[in-house]
């Protein structure tokens, strides 16, 4: 008897314990999107620019991208997105493409893939600012 109840009692520990990781790793999530969804993206001046290749990323548990953008003669020619860990948000995948025909990172967020969005483009402000 007093077995079956010690196995009870770690049992029960046991689901308690569970139960409290999800929530904290939900609240973390939560906390990490939520910050992404607030942040602003600045946008560049392309005069300023200097040509190369660049590199930037960017990451909010659980979505992160890493870009590569080449400057040339102060015009963004190239985006290429190397990782993008998105969940949902594959159809953000597109934002490259817009910020290179906008010539702008003051682009629409893809409806529906709001945190991979913000994610990529501020990844392509990373690497933008890196040109300086």
């Amino acid at each position: 008897m007093k077995k079956k109840k010690g196995k009870i009692i770690i049992l029960l520990f046991l689901i308690v314990g569970c139960i409290l990781v999800v929530l904290g790793a939900k609240a973390y999530i939560g906390a990490n999107l939520e910050k992404v969804s607030g942040s602003n993206i600045e946008n560049v001046d392309l005069s300023k620019l200097k040509d190369g290749t660049y590199t930037g990323s960017y990451s909010a548990f659980p979505v992160s991208a890493e870009v590569q953008v080449v400057i040339n003669n102060h015009s963004i020619t190239e985006i290429e997105l190397f990782k993008h860990i998105n969940g949902q948000g594959s159809a953000a995948e597109i934002i490259p493409g817009q910020v290179v025909k906008a010539q702008s990172l003051e682009i629409d967020i893809v409806s529906g893939a709001t945190y991979s969005s913000k994610v990529i483009l501020k990844a392509i402000e990373d690497a933008l600012v890196k040109a300086y």
